[in-house]
């Protein structure tokens, strides 16, 4: 669905409803996309991981991320 920016300042309520309904309502800004308004519960199943990337994926000093940032900020204290 899409919304316009005047929709949303005059019909949030409707537009909040659609978006509770499961529908995905895109916001656009002057003909041009600029938002989204997604459901919440979404980002529930999200995972979040605490891996390091790049450079650092494989040091042996950073195989738990956790511990490793807690020695580093420790000294700063």
């Amino acid at each position: 669905m899409k919304a316009t920016a005047k929709d949303l300042r005059f019909h949030s309520k409707e537009l909040i409803e659609s978006v509770n309904r499961g529908e995905e309502v895109v916001i656009t800004f002057r003909g041009k996309p600029c938002a989204k308004l997604v459901p919440f519960g979404e980002q529930k199943n999200k995972e979040i991981k605490h891996e390091l990337f790049g450079m650092w994926k494989d040091h042996d000093l950073t195989k738990n991320v956790d511990e490793y940032v807690r020695n580093l900020r420790k000294g700063r204290f």
